[in-house]
C-alpha cells in the first residue's frame, strides 16, 4: 500500500500518460478509415483537443499526488514554474533547420530531479511557449508529450557524476540522440494520414503490414526529416556541452535546499 502512496503512485500516473501518448500517436495506423481523411497540419484535428484536456489533467494530478506524498512541495512546485517561464523563453532564440534550445532544460532537469519532474517540465514549457508565441493548434498535445518524454527518459540514465567532466560529455551525446528522437516520434502525428500522395514509397498505405509501414516511415525520415533534426540535435550536444555543467551545479544545490524526493 505504501507504495501506491509514493514514488509508485507517480510512477503510475506517468505510465498512465505514456499509454494515452502512445493511443494518441499510433491510433490512426489501427483505424483505416481514419487515415487520408485529414492531411498535413489538419491530421488529429478532430481529437486533439480530448487528447489536449486529458493531458493536462493528468498533468495537475502528477502535481497534486507529488504534494500530496511529499515528493515535491511549495518550493518546489515554485522551481518549477520558474523553470516552466525560462524555457519557454527559450523558444524565441532561432536557429538553423530544427533547432530549438527548448529540450535542454528537461533534459538535465529530468537527469537531476527525476522522471516527474523532467516530464512537467517538458510538457508544460511547450504549453506556455505555445500560448505566447501563437502556437496553439492540433499538433500541440503532440508537442507536450514529445518534449514530457525527453524529460522523463532522462530520468533513466544511471548517476554518472562520479565520471567528472566526462558526465556532460555523456549527457551532450544524450541530448543529440534525443534531438532526433523528438523527431522522429514527432512526425507520427500526421504522417499516418498523408497517404495516396502520388507514388512514393515514404507515405503511409492503408492495409500495409508491420515491417512494410517500419519501412515506408524509415524512407520519409531519411528524406525529409533527417536533415532537420539534425540542427535540433547539434543544438543539444552543444547547448549542454557548453552549459550543462554550471546548469547542473545549480540544479544540484537547489536540490539539496529544497529537499527534493526523487530516490
Amino acid at each position: 500500500m505504501s507504495f501506491l502512496t509514493g514514488r509508485g503512485l507517480s510512477a503510475l500516473i506517468l505510465t498512465l500518460a505514456t499509454l494515452l501518448g502512445g493511443i494518441a500517436f499510433l491510433y490512426p495506423f489501427f483505424v483505416p478509415q481514419q487515415r487520408g481523411s485529414a492531411g498535413g497540419f489538419m491530421a488529429h484535428a478532430a481529437d486533439a483537443p480530448v487528447t489536449f484536456l486529458i493531458l493536462l489533467l493528468l498533468c495537475l494530478v502528477v502535481i497534486i499526488a507529488n504534494l500530496e506524498t511529499r515528493q515535491m512541495d511549495s518550493k518546489v512546485v515554485a522551481v518549477l514554474g520558474i523553470l516552466v517561464a525560462i524555457n519557454a523563453a527559450l523558444r524565441l532564440i532561432p536557429g538553423p533547420a530544427g533547432f530549438t534550445a527548448m529540450l535542454f532544460l528537461p533534459i538535465l532537469c529530468g537527469y537531476a530531479y527525476g522522471a516527474d519532474f523532467g516530464f512537467l517540465l517538458g510538457t508544460l514549457s511547450l504549453l506556455v511557449s505555445a500560448v505566447v508565441t501563437g502556437g496553439m493548434g492540433p499538433w500541440l498535445p503532440y508537442q507536450m508529450f514529445s518534449a514530457g518524454w525527453m524529460g522523463m527518459a532522462s530520468a533513466w540514465l544511471p548517476p554518472l557524476r562520479r565520471f567528472g567532466r566526462v558526465e556532460v560529455i555523456i549527457l551532450a551525446l544524450w541530448g543529440a540522440v534525443l534531438g532526433l528522437v523528438f523527431g522522429a516520434i514527432m512526425n507520427l502525428w500526421f504522417w499516418p494520414y498523408l497517404v495516396n500522395v502520388g507514388a512514393s514509397n515514404t507515405h503511409g498505405q492503408p492495409g500495409a503490414g508491420l515491417w512494410a509501414t517500419v519501412g515506408r516511415y524509415a524512407a520519409f525520415y531519411l528524406t525529409t526529416s533527417l536533415w532537420w533534426d539534425m540542427g535540433r540535435a547539434i543544438g543539444n550536444f552543444l547547448l549542454i556541452l557548453l552549459f550543462g555543467a554550471p546548469i547542473l551545479q545549480l540544479l544540484r544545490r537547489f536540490r539539496k535546499r529544497f529537499q527534493f524526493a526523487i530516490d
